[in-house]
């Protein structure tokens, strides 16, 4: 079956993403068209990238990084739900893409993001990002407001609509994850 790694993309004391990644979850999980997980970056543990080699290299030194490229590598998809900083993604979600490389290439990703413009700019900063490792970003998007999905700015209280728009994603992302599969096949297979 397709796996799909749901990646929390904050670390942040009091961050409101886990709660949008685990209602993400939930949602993905009623539907069994794929195998959905919660990687939380914050259980990675990352320092910032003290890797020697190029990712593109595959030469991991630290166990950190080599516990990390195999989270990675057993995914088909990703699902990456990001705050939006300052315009931009997370440090901690963009050091984690950073980290890698090849556990990357010819898999899918969709994007949940939340901010004051519903992460909009952070997700069009990962779109290039991904495109850089060999990840394929689909279309839809997930766009949650802090000032109508949020109570107070930290107490998730997502509008219906937004149901709608996650499975509409993560038809898009299971699709191209199976899709991208024969990319991924050893050659000979």
């Amino acid at each position: 079956m397709t796996k799909i790694a749901i990646i929390l993309g904050s670390v942040r004391p009091g961050r409101n993403g886990e709660a949008v990644a685990r209602w993400v979850l939930d949602l993905a999980r009623k539907r069994g068209d794929a195998e959905y997980d919660l990687v939380d970056l914050k259980d990675m543990a990352l320092p910032l990238l003290d890797e020697s080699a190029p990712p593109s290299f595959g030469q991991y030194a630290n166990e950190h990084t080599k516990a990390w490229a195999a989270t990675v590598d057993a995914y088909d998809g990703f699902i990456l739900v990001t705050p939006e900083y300052n315009h931009s993604t997370s440090g901690a979600l963009k050091n984690a893409i950073d980290y890698l490389y090849t556990e990357w290439n010819n898999k899918a990703a969709g994007f949940v993001g939340y901010g004051s413009v519903g992460g909009a700019r952070a997700i069009e900063h990962l779109r290039g990002i991904m495109a850089e490792v060999q990840v394929a970003t689909v279309r839809n998007t997930v766009m949650l407001s802090l000032f109508t999905d949020f109570k107070d700015f930290s107490i998730f209280t997502p509008a219906a609509l937004h149901e709608e728009a996650v499975d509409a994603m993560l038809d898009q992302v299971v699709a191209w994850s199976e899709a991208l599969k024969p990319l991924r096949a050893p050659a000979g297979v």
